[in-house]
Parts: C-alpha cells; structure tokens; sequence
C-alpha cells in the first residue's frame, strides 16, 4: 500500500490520536507510579478535584466513559482509599462519589505533574493550551456527529 492510499496508516488521523493516547499514558506512568495511580484513575480523580460530590454517570459524561468502564475505576479507587462511594440521599438509583481525606491530599501530590509532562513536551503553557482547545473542539465535533449517526 502506497503512501498515498486513504487506508495508509500514515493517513489516519484515528491512529495519530490513538497513538499519542498510548504515549501520554507512558508519560505519566513515572510520575503516577509513585503515588499509586493508573491514568485512567488519575483523570477521574482530576474530575473530583474540580468538583467533589459527583455522581458516577456525571464523573462518566465528563471523561466520555459509561458506567461499566468507570465503575471498576472507582472500586479501585475506594479501595485505595481515596474516595467513598454512596447512594444518593435523594436519589438510591444514582451514586455519589466524595473525595476521602487521602484522595483531597493526593491532590497536592499531583501538583507539579501538569508542568513536569509539559516540560516533556516541550511547549510553552499557551501553545499548550490552545491545542488542547483545539482537540477539545474536534472531539466535540467527533461526539455531535457520532450521537447524530446514533439516532439515523
């Protein structure tokens, strides 16, 4: 297959996000591994930070994950301590996820991992910026137009 071919896997722009997927998550791995975190644990717990209290389908449109991916994420998490998960007061069909004491100081652990994985990068913080701005818009694009396909 040529270069030039549209099925190249040069060409895909799927496979260039898959990929640098699959390198950020290698990048974080020195500075996870120390505080007991995989990545997909670490972006929950990122979600928390913004806002604790969270139920588990509004933890799961925030990261784009569905309750049988996000669950096993959130029992390891309890497990380890770092958050507590309860049916809501109101609601028993919903589950609420509250940061522990450990989980709110976890935070101040993971700090500095931001800048040391932008260091990696190489960028400056607003180039930085604008291009998760960037993929942020074309994920948006990607989602609007697979939910429209979904209802065709």
């Amino acid at each position: 297959m040529t270069k030039s071919s549209p099925l190249a896997l040069s060409n895909q722009l799927c496979f260039a996000f898959y990929s640098v997927s699959h390198a950020f998550s290698r990048a974080y791995r020195p500075f996870l591994d120390p505080l007991g975190l995989t990545y997909p644990q670490y972006v929950v717990l990122l979600v928390l930070w913004e806002q604790d209290g969270l139920t588990v389908r509004e933890i799961g449109d925030r990261l784009f994950l569905d309750s049988g991916t996000l669950t096993p994420l959130l029992k390891r998490l309890e497990a380890a301590g770092h958050i507590r998960r309860a049916r809501d007061k109101k609601d028993e069909r919903q589950v609420r996820i509250s940061l522990t004491e450990m989980g709110r100081t976890l935070r101040e652990n993971a700090e500095e991992i931001p800048r040391q994985v932008g260091c990696m990068l190489g960028l400056p913080v607003d180039e930085l910026r604008a291009l998760t701005e960037q993929v942020a818009k074309l994920r948006g694009r990607l989602h609007d137009s697979a939910s429209l396909l979904a209802k065709s």
